[in-house]
């Protein structure tokens, strides 16, 4: 099969929009040429270039094609347009089966002109994130401008051109013309396969593929570390951001001077991530080393010394100001610090950040209460928790939010649960982090995360579709996970209405308040289906359930689950399913059939079985509920699996004496009102 390379050659692309571009690019080459039978497809992302190598066809495959136009009876009309539409004359049709037919025959079509026909018009509607037009004569539009397009089959140019009518398409066309690194190896050179082009360009210091790029990044810097005895900070996303800034990477060291080591580790690694992308290093005790790697984008010809120096004079600037604004911020306290929020505004209907932590701190006394909490630690580290909104270095670095206010709380002498509370109140920021745990800090952090919840929502500013510009989702989840890991029994209910309390009066019936128990119970029935649980049993547990205790919710979700693991536990589902069902049909007809069964009617040896076994299981699945011992709960209802198997082997519920009938539905409304202690078993799948 013929070996087709595309290469899009381009001024710089933002780091952030390089994987996609490549991905996109071969997403829609391949649909577009699926006449072709593409495979084998390899896309490559760098600053300056995305490309695409793949096989297909060598031609389009000819055939045949049947048109039926309109009836025999039809207007002339009728017929004239569809002759129009296929550009053919009248004796071009024949007449089948009452039908105008028009058959047509497809020739091949060489690839070359197939991927000539539909380069243009998918370049030119390539779907980046944000384009940008230039020069003049051309609407065409790209992410930077686009310099070069190759475009080779099988070693051959493809000939086409951006021309469209009078836009001129800034004159480009395809070639096989292509260039490696800026600065070592300027000027083009000529390629004719993607083995040529892979070679040639790493012949000229350019290292087309992404992947690589991350390996010789992450391994060379962890390697430069290793020999100091140091070890890096894990990093992820700054590898992939440096390996989009650099086409061919070369890490190297450089020395942070002593009077910058007692700034806070934290300012240390945001300012080198944030303005310099540097990695931060760690001496073996964890403790900040006075190191720091980064990443040149070419070998210098004396082997570093320069560019080190010149890293090295660059960070001293920045460390500069991050030891400015330290030294500037510890000069107030926090707590002056509080009044100065009135001025910054949280949300126009919602009033300033000042407005919020009186709420905050409100509810994280009430929490404290459920929690175990100091109550006057939790209501003291509530107040000054955003108080670091206000500081210079939050200012510049606002990632810093909330760690700041942790050093600064313990510069003004703060207690250690206050400082560490404030420190961890944002917590978990993303599904990686871990949870708040000490008591003060886990009330606090709730605090925050149900005021957000409570306060958009009564503004009616709930998330909707993939929209969710207040990240509530991630505030629900981060209410699940603390409630979870820290094993919290909160009636979730409860607090919400308590948070309420703390807004406006006008707000505290707001209609959207009302569905925000479900939308967390949503957030934690994904979490749980991303943790691979089934969805059915929570919906088991909830339904018609006005319990908000998650905790208890999913003790009784895993005691079912633990129950269907069991044969015991599937068959009886499926009896108890069948009772359910039965009930159900016949009360349409003329229920309820409630109330305690007459044992005087009992007419079937399993009948009075079935009674006896139920009289037992029903006040041991009450009190095993009451006291939450949803195991216990659940070997008793599974120990009714024989006797119910032999009920309706032998039973015919639907008796032909009335009152014999009635009295058998009673007894399987007996069955159903025990399970449904605990879950609605129909909601099980299964």
């Amino acid at each position: 099969m013929p070996e087709l390379l595309i290469e899009l050659f381009s001024e710089e692309i933002p780091a952030r929009m390089q994987a996609r571009a490549a991905a996109d690019l071969e997403r829609l080459v391949c649909e577009a040429l699926a006449q072709l039978n593409p495979q084998g497809a390899t896309s490559y992302a760098g600053p300056r270039r995305i490309a695409l190598s793949l096989t297909v066809d060598a031609t389009v495959p000819g055939g045949t094609v049947d048109e039926r136009g309109p009836r025999e009876s039809a207007p002339e009309k009728a017929l004239a347009g569809f002759m129009r539409k296929h550009g053919v004359e009248r004796d071009a049709l024949v007449l089948e089966n009452g039908f105008w037919v028009l058959h047509r025959t497809i020739p091949p079509v060489a690839a070359a002109r197939q991927v000539a026909d539909v380069l243009p018009g998918l370049l030119r509607r390539f779907p980046w994130p944000k384009s940008m037009r230039w020069g003049v004569g051309s609407a065409f539009t790209w992410v930077r401008p686009l310099r070069r397009i190759v475009c080779l089959l099988d070693g051959q140019v493809v000939d086409f051109t951006l021309a469209e009518g009078e836009d001129n398409g800034h004159g480009l066309k395809a070639d096989n013309l292509t260039e490696g690194h800026r600065f070592t190896a300027p000027g083009a050179f000529a390629v004719a396969s993607t083995k040529e082009w892979l070679n040639g360009l790493r012949a000229r210091q350019v290292e087309p593929d992404a992947s690589v790029r991350r390996t010789t990044i992450a391994e060379g810097v962890a390697r430069l570390a290793r020999e100091e005895g140091l070890n890096v900070v894990a990093d992820p996303g700054l590898i992939d951001e440096v390996a989009g800034l650099t086409e061919w990477p070369v890490p190297f060291l450089g020395q942070i001077d002593d009077a910058f080591m007692t700034l806070p580790p934290e300012v240390m690694q945001v300012s080198m991530r944030v303005n310099q992308r540097y990695f931060a290093l760690r001496n073996s005790d964890g403790s900040a080393a006075p190191r720091f790697a980064f990443v040149a984008n070419l070998l210098p010809s004396d082997g570093g010394a320069l560019t080190i120096a010149g890293n090295e004079r660059v960070l001293r600037a920045r460390f500069a100001d991050a030891r400015h604004f330290w030294d500037l911020d510890r000069a107030r306290t926090l707590a002056s610090r509080v009044p100065d929020l009135d001025r910054i505004v949280f949300h126009a209907s919602l009033g300033s950040q000042g407005e919020r932590v009186k709420r905050i701190t409100r509810l994280a006394g009430v929490l404290a209460g459920m929690t175990g909490a100091d109550v006057a630690q939790a209501e003291r580290a509530a107040l000054l928790c955003k108080a670091d909104l206000t500081t210079g270095m939050v200012g510049e670095f606002p990632e810093l939010q909330g760690i700041m206010g942790a050093y600064y709380a313990r510069h003004d002498g703060e207690p250690d649960a206050v400082a560490n509370a404030i420190g961890a109140h944002y917590m978990p920021r993303g599904p990686q982090d871990d949870v708040p745990t000490a008591p003060v800090a886990v009330a606090v952090a709730l605090a925050d995360k149900i005021d957000m919840l409570v306060a958009f929502f009564a503004v009616g500013e709930k998330p909707g579709g993939s929209g969710d510009p207040y990240a509530l989702r991630r505030a629900a989840l981060g209410v699940i996970r603390i409630i979870r890991e820290n094993g919290l029994r909160l009636d979730l209910a409860k607090v919400l209405w308590e948070a309420a309390q703390g807004l406006p009066e006008a707000l505290r019936l707001a209609p959207d308040l009302d569905v925000l128990p479900e939308f967390i119970a949503d957030r934690l029935r994904v979490q749980l289906r991303s943790e691979g649980a089934r969805h059915d049993i929570l919906a088991a547990v909830s339904v018609g359930n006005t319990d908000t205790d998650i905790v208890r919710l999913l003790a009784r979700a895993t005691a079912i689950a633990d129950m269907l693991a069991t044969d015991d536990g599937r068959n009886m589902l499926a009896a108890t399913k069948r009772a359910a069902n039965i009930l159900r049909i016949e009360d349409r007809k003329d229920g309820p059939h409630e109330g305690t069964p007459n044992p005087a009617l009992y007419t079937q040896t399993e009948e009075k079985v079935l009674a006896e076994a139920l009289q037992k299981a029903i006040p041991a699945v009450e009190q095993a509920t009451a006291q939450e011992r949803y195991a216990d709960a659940m070997r008793d209802v599974a120990s009714l699996r024989p006797v119910l198997d032999r009920f309706f082997e032998v039973v015919t519920v639907n008796d032909p004496d009335p009152a014999v009938r009635a009295n058998r539905l009673r007894l399987l409304s007996e069955l159903c009102r025990m399970t449904v202690l605990i879950a609605d078993f129909s909601q099980i799948e299964g």
